[in-house]
Parts: structure tokens; sequence; C-alpha cells
């Protein structure tokens, strides 16, 4: 009996703190391309656990770093004029989330998470010819927001996780960013590995 009771208590579900990290395969959804490519790239975070009903419910928030972007391709003219452009665009995050935990093993997620645009640049690649500074930070809105949900497993201190990340705010400030981007948004699925403290 008292065995049985420690097993049940160790498979209770526990607040966590951690880091988390993997890939990024994010996407701005741009109007009036031939094609569109994602910008692979990566995410890192630290993240901690707020109990809100203990053992059922945690409140989640985080501190990262993601890339994000794509390259998009066009063809103009019925073929007289193609080329692409590739922005990259990396932010600091912090999402907040609501974390429903089914048991000590799996985290449900979903929330907001905001933005703080770090780093940006573009390249233009056509056929009149090639520019790597066509368009800088200042051309982008510096801040971005949106929704994101997830699923994280754990086994023991490591984690397995995924995510979703859709931005509601338009990427371009500028009317230059604008021609290109029109009021594309941000999205990011991520895969991540982490490890608890």
């Amino acid at each position: 009996m008292f065995q049985t009771s420690n097993f049940i208590q160790a498979q209770e579900a526990q607040a966590r703190t951690g880091i988390r990290g993997g890939l990024n395969a994010s996407n701005l959804y741009v109007k009036d391309v031939t094609d569109r490519s994602p910008r692979y790239g990566f995410h890192t975070a630290l993240f901690t656990q707020v109990p809100l009903i203990k053992g059922v419910l945690y409140l989640q928030p985080e501190i990262g770093y993601s890339t994000k972007g794509l390259t998009a391709r066009y063809n103009l003219l019925n073929g007289s004029f193609s080329g692409e452009n590739s922005f990259k665009l990396d932010y600091v995050e912090a999402p907040l989330l609501a974390t429903l935990k089914i048991g000590n093993f799996v985290d449900l997620h979903g929330g907001v998470y905001g933005g703080y645009l770090v780093n940006a640049s573009t390249e233009s690649k056509g056929d009149i010819g090639f520019s790597s500074t066509s368009l800088n930070r200042d051309n982008f809105n510096n801040l971005d927001y949106g929704l994101a949900a997830g699923l994280s497993i754990y086994f023991g201190k490591f984690m397995l996780g995924t995510r979703y990340n859709y931005g509601l705010r338009p990427v371009a400030y500028t009317n230059a960013a604008k021609t290109f981007l029109g009021d594309a948004k941000n999205s990011a699925a991520q895969v991540s590995i982490g490890i608890t403290f």
C-alpha cells in the first residue's frame, strides 16, 4: 500500500522550469506570387510554469528568440520578368500560455505571444540583377503578436514538443515593404527538444 501510494504521487503533474529549442519552418502569406518557400531557422526559449489549478492547469510564461521569414518567387508580364525576394526577420519573443496537464507526461498549450523585431534583411534576385540591401529593419513593424498552440511530451527531465504560432499583425510598415508583402503576417511551425531543471 505504501509503495502504491508513492507510485501515484510520482505520477502527479508537476510544475516545470526549463529550456527548449529547435527547428522553425516559417512563412508569410504573400499574395500575387508564383511560389513561396518557408524560411528554415531556429528558436530557443526559457520557460517556467505557475500553478493555477495544481496538477491540472498552469500559466507558462516564456522568453526566447525566433527566426522567421520566407522566399517568394514571382513571374510577371507572361513570364518576361521573374525573380525572387527573400525576407529574414528575427524576433525576441515572449509567449504567455495556458498549459493543461494530462498526467505528468503530456502538456497541451494555448495562448498568445508578443515579439520584438531585432534584425531584418532582404535579398532580391531577378532578371534585372541582385541586391542584398533593398529593405532594412526600419521597413518592418517592430512589434509582432499572435496566437500560439502546441504539445509537449516529457521523458523524465527531457522534453519533445511541437508548436504553431499564427501572427495577427502585418509585418510590413513602410510603403516599400507593403509593395512586396501587402498585409502578410508571420506564421511558424516549431519542433523542439528541451530539458527541465
